[in-house]
């Protein structure tokens, strides 16, 4: 009967013999025993190893993959990769009289298995161009099992509803990506991503917060290279004029760009609307439209405590 030390209150229970507690305990590996080496008492049995299940030996191939069980389980794909790979027969015993081989191999995956895990390799490589983590790949690769199985969006190709659900995920875990970011990373145009974006969130009867003027602009001051006072000054400009109405009708990311093209002209580190535009993914006159509608009420979006390098009224007029 195995008892275990009691010196180590939070540690696991460690196994030792009854008779001597201190001896160390000698593992049988062919039959999964632990057995004390004073007295030959079987303390444990059943043992797992979980150690490898070959040996490297120095003549063979370092490219040759001796594992046996496969790759790990993916909850995603059905079946739960339970596959059995029969091996080329060598004996006159795997072959009939006509030569054929008795046992060969059904397709190992299923077609919408193969499908799915097609579109997931797809979902990873557009996720890790745009440096995002695992969590939103997991809720991207769900959604797209959701819909897969759900045959509601058919005729449509794999690779849009993927990057369809990649830019809902992104947005259902409070860290949104415009449709030109998620084009820049895919092969789907920005209008095919948008058809399947509707079409999934009416299939799935789920929804999406709305995206406003701060969800971008972390991001954009921060790519754009502008200091903490600018970005601050960029995000009270954009909420002030959605607060006065100011742009109905405006897209938060337009908002956003003009808010930052403000700011900076206002401060030292000056940015063109070309650079801007290149960062937000918004067009140069897109920019001048929601900058014209906010110029007139400049003086009025400005915190009280920001540092003008230019004047308000020497702002750019366009």
């Amino acid at each position: 009967m195995a008892s275990t030390s009691r010196g180590e209150a939070l540690a696991l229970p460690r196994v030792t013999c009854p008779n001597h507690p201190d001896a160390l305990l000698v593992e049988d590996y062919r039959a999964g025993d632990m057995i004390c080496p004073e007295c030959g008492l079987v303390v444990g049995d059943r043992v797992i190893d979980v150690g490898s299940e070959w040996r490297t030996f120095t003549n063979e191939k370092a490219t040759k993959d001796p594992s046996r069980v496969g790759d790990a389980q993916n909850p995603l794909l059905n079946g739960g990769d339970l596959t059995t790979m029969i091996s080329k027969g060598t004996g006159a015993a795997s072959f009939d009289e006509f030569g054929n081989s008795k046992y060969q191999n059904r397709r190992t995956m299923s077609s919408s298995d193969r499908a799915m895990l097609n579109a997931f390799k797809e979902i990873t490589t557009m996720a890790d161009r745009i440096n995002l983590p695992r969590n939103i790949i997991d809720r991207t690769n769900n959604l797209f099992k959701q819909v897969y199985e759900q045959k509601s969006l058919k005729g449509r190709a794999n690779d849009a509803i993927a990057s369809a659900c990649l830019y809902i995920a992104c947005r259902q875990e409070g860290v949104p990506r415009t449709f030109k970011e998620i084009c820049a990373v895919s092969r789907i145009s920005k209008k095919e991503i948008g058809r399947c974006f509707k079409l999934i969130l009416k299939a799935l009867e789920t929804s999406v917060d709305l995206i406003t003027t701060g969800d971008f602009m972390s991001r954009f001051c921060s790519n754009l290279g502008l200091p903490k006072h600018v970005q601050m000054a960029a995000t009270y400009i954009a909420r002030k004029a959605v607060e006065l109405d100011l742009v109905p009708g405006r897209s938060p990311i337009s908002v956003a760009a003009a808010a930052i093209y403000m700011a900076s002209q206002a401060s030292a580190e000056k940015k063109t609307q070309k650079e801007i535009g290149d960062i937000a993914g918004v067009a140069d006159v897109t920019i001048r439209q929601s900058y014209r509608l906010i110029y007139p009420r400049a003086p009025d979006l400005f915190p009280t405590d920001f540092k003008f390098d230019t004047p308000v009224d020497k702002l750019p007029q366009l």
